[in-house]
Formats: structure tokens, sequence, C-alpha cells
């Protein structure tokens, strides 16, 4: 599969997430731990094989998106730090709701930006071939990424 079609499905996975969050009301409080927890998984896999995998290939193969990428490793730093407390938070603490609010926010911005900004020049740079052999790479270590966000490169500091 096409590395970008693949973070692509990554991200529309996560947004039905988000909209489902969005539409639970403030007694759901199972339903918002059970998405968030889904979130978490999903973030956290998404960010390790994009900064494994994806980042490191598409600088390579188009050095003038390194500013778009450093800004992206900085945002994923981030959401995984939310997701850390996320993780741990209970549902029915009265910030739960905002804090996921907040993490919503910055990964839409997040998404917007690469697919928008940076996504057609890594496409261009790339070309087919290479864009199917990355997504293999990202689909084969998917398996093997964590699900637990302080486990990932972006839980470090920097």
């Amino acid at each position: 599969m096409d590395a970008i079609v693949l973070l692509r499905d990554d991200h529309k996975t996560v947004e039905k997430l988000f909209k489902q969050f969005e539409k639970t009301g403030d007694e759901d409080t199972g339903e918002r731990r059970r998405i968030a927890d889904q979130v978490i998984e999903e973030l956290t896999v998404h960010a390790w094989i994009e900064e494994q995998v994806f980042y490191p290939a598409a600088r390579e193969a188009a050095p003038e998106t390194t500013d778009h990428i450093l800004e992206s490793i900085e945002e994923h730093h981030a959401v995984v730090w939310m997701l850390s407390e996320l993780k741990g938070m209970d549902a029915a603490d009265e910030r739960f709701k905002a804090k996921m609010s907040v993490l919503m926010e910055n990964v839409r911005h997040h998404v917007e930006e690469e697919e928008k900004e940076w996504f057609p020049d890594v496409r261009k740079a790339m070309g087919r071939n290479r864009l199917t052999e990355v997504g293999e790479r990202l689909e084969a270590e998917k398996p093997k990424a964590p699900r637990d966000p302080l486990a990932t490169p972006s839980a470090g500091s920097r």
C-alpha cells in the first residue's frame, strides 16, 4: 500500500473516533473511556511508525520538507504527552473531556498540515514505487509499534 494512503487511512480512523467521542454525553464516562483508549492506541502506533519509517524516508526524498517534518515531530511530542495524561485519567474527571478536546484540536491541525502542506511534495519526490516500499515498511512496523504513549520516541525529552 502507498505510504501516504496508509497514513491518511490512519487519520480517517482517528477522526471517526473523535466524532464518536464528540457525540457522547457527560454521563457516558464508560464510552468516553473506551473511545479514548482506542484513540490512545491508534495515535501512539501512528506517531511511532511515522517517526521511525515515514519521516526519515520523506526527509531523504524531499529535503525541502525538513522544517515540516521537524515541526511534526514536535507536534507528536505534545500529542503523546496528552495521550499519556489521558491514559491515566479517570473519564469522570471534569478535565477529561477538555483534555480530549484539546487533543482533537491539535491532531486535526497536525493532520491538515501534513495532508495539505507537505504530503503532496513528498508524493512528488518519492514516486509510486518508493511510496509503495515505504508503505509496506509502515504496515510491517505497525504490529511492532508500542501501544503505550510513554514508550514512543516522542515521549522522551528532545
